[in-house]
Order: C-alpha cells, then sequence, then structure tokens
C-alpha cells in the first residue's frame, strides 16, 4: 500500500449511497488515491449473512444487535483512527458530529428522480447477476433495510433516509458522472493535491 497521504483538517472520509451507486468503485478510487484503507460495510454484513444462512435481502431477519454493534463500531474508527475510507450506507449518517471526517453520498438522479433501472443495470454487469436478481437487491433490499433502519435511528420520522444531503459534505450524481469525473469531483472537494 502507498504512504498515506495526509490531507488537510480530514482524518477520514465516508462514502454512502443507495445501492448500485457507485459507492465501491468511488471508495476504492479514493484508498488507492490517498494510500488509505478502506472499511467496505457491504463485505462485512454479507459475511454476517453468511454465517445466519441468510440471503441479502433478508435484512430484516438480522439481529438488531448486529447492525447497533457495527454502527457503534463504525463511529468508534471515525472517532480515533486516521486514514480510513468507511464505505457503507449509514457511514455518512454515522459520523455525524464527529470531527475531521469528510462526507461524501452518491446519489443517481435525473432531474430530482432517482434512477433504479441505472442502479439495476450496474449491480447485472459488476455482480454476473440476473436483472431479477438485481430487481430484489435495489428494491428490495433498500426497502427492507429503510424498515429496519428508521425502527433503529429514527423511530418518529416514517419519511427518514440514510442518503439526505443534509448528512452530507459533498453530493456526486453519477447519472452525470462516470467513475472518473466521480473521483476527480471528491479529490476536488477534499482539496486533493497531487503531488
Amino acid at each position: 500500500m502507498n504512504t498515506p497521504v495526509d490531507v488537510p483538517h480530514i482524518r477520514n472520509i465516508t462514502v454512502s449511497g443507495r445501492i448500485g451507486s457507485g459507492q465501491t468503485t468511488l471508495a476504492n478510487g479514493l484508498a488507492e488515491k490517498l494510500g488509505w484503507e478502506l472499511l467496505e460495510g457491504g463485505a462485512l454484513f454479507e459475511k454476517i449473512h453468511n454465517e445466519l444462512k441468510l440471503t441479502e435481502i433478508q435484512v430484516g431477519d438480522r439481529p438488531d444487535d448486529l447492525d447497533l454493534q457495527y454502527e457503534e463500531k463504525v463511529k468508534n474508527i471515525l472517532k480515533n483512527d486516521s486514514h480510513m475510507i468507511i464505505q457503507s450506507h449509514l457511514a455518512g449518517f454515522d459520523a455525524q458530529g464527529i470531527e475531521g471526517v469528510f462526507k461524501i453520498l452518491l446519489i443517481c438522479e435525473e432531474d430530482g428522480a432517482d434512477k433504479p433501472e441505472i442502479r439495476i443495470d450496474r449491480l447485472v454487469n459488476r455482480k454476473g447477476i440476473s436483472v431479477d436478481e438485481a430487481k430484489k437487491e435495489v428494491i428490495e433490499r433498500e426497502t427492507a433495510n429503510l424498515v429496519k433502519w428508521r425502527r433503529l435511528y429514527s423511530p418518529d420520522n416514517s419519511e427518514w433516509v440514510n442518503w439526505d444531503s443534509k448528512y452530507y459534505d459533498l453530493v456526486i450524481n453519477t447519472y452525470r458522472n462516470n467513475q472518473e469525473a466521480a473521483l476527480g469531483l471528491a479529490l476536488d472537494g477534499i482539496k486533493y493535491q497531487s503531488s
């Protein structure tokens, strides 16, 4: 791994977004460019689901304490570690009030409307799965996540979403920006200076 690049006033970066918005690609690009360690939330939860013999869609069957423990672990990393890129749906939300964390949100929208068909197509291409499998992941899993997270983190707000731009320092629309452009916008956002 490269020597970590110091970024003034930023100790850690979070990358969040809806399923298929390009989080993994951007987080990997930032980790490579900055020489920072990457913690990929999806990979961890996939391991947990495999151990529990659950599919990715069976979010509601995953014990709540696993979610709460994971989110506390993310918060502790963000508070105590440096040169970390945390890629997970809730990382930006978890980082609220923690100094030195730059929070990036990826969306895939046209004129303010989500483009689920694009996100589904991306999963088909990235994972080599069928359109029906990708639809389940994008639509059913995202809905199940929201039901669980609203109950755990915002029980009094039935409209709460983790992709609310108020939680983030930078919003990048991957409908309009390919992966190279998105990485460039993220690097500009953190005021990265190449040496």
